[in-house]
């Protein structure tokens, strides 16, 4: 009685003509789960890389129109705010006159300026972080 249980135990991991022995079977997935799993630590490293530079990427963007002077029309003066995941980035002001239109960039550094903002920089600004947050 014990040796015919063996003997189908011995005939379930032996192989039938070409198929590969259960042994062999399971030597193979063995390898090709070892495999994947190299594949997924290297994606991960990449994954975490590529994070790493997209959070220095400008990303957070917005644009405060309006007017500058009371008696032009049009909202032609804009201050658009680019900024990045941490806050870091510039602010970029036109303002329209009748005459002329003067340009400013202040750099900005974790949602905060050196330079004296004015409200809608400022506001640019908040609505680009408040951007950043969702």
């Amino acid at each position: 009685v014990s040796m015919r249980r063996m003997r189908r135990e011995l005939v379930l991991l032996q192989a039938d003509g070409d198929a590969p022995t259960f042994v062999e079977a399971v030597g193979r997935q063995t390898e090709q789960v070892r495999s994947l799993r190299g594949e997924v630590d290297d994606l991960s490293a990449l994954l975490a890389r590529t994070r790493t530079e997209l959070a220095d990427a400008i990303r957070h963007v917005s644009v405060v129109r309006y007017d500058a002077f009371g008696d032009m029309g049009g909202r032609l003066s804009f201050s658009a705010a680019m900024l990045d995941d941490g806050g870091d980035g510039l602010v970029l002001t036109a303002i329209h006159g009748r005459s002329e239109t003067r340009s400013y960039i202040k750099g900005v550094k974790a949602g905060q300026s050196d330079a004296s903002l004015s409200p809608e920089e400022q506001q640019a600004i908040t609505f680009a972080l408040r951007g950043a947050a969702s």
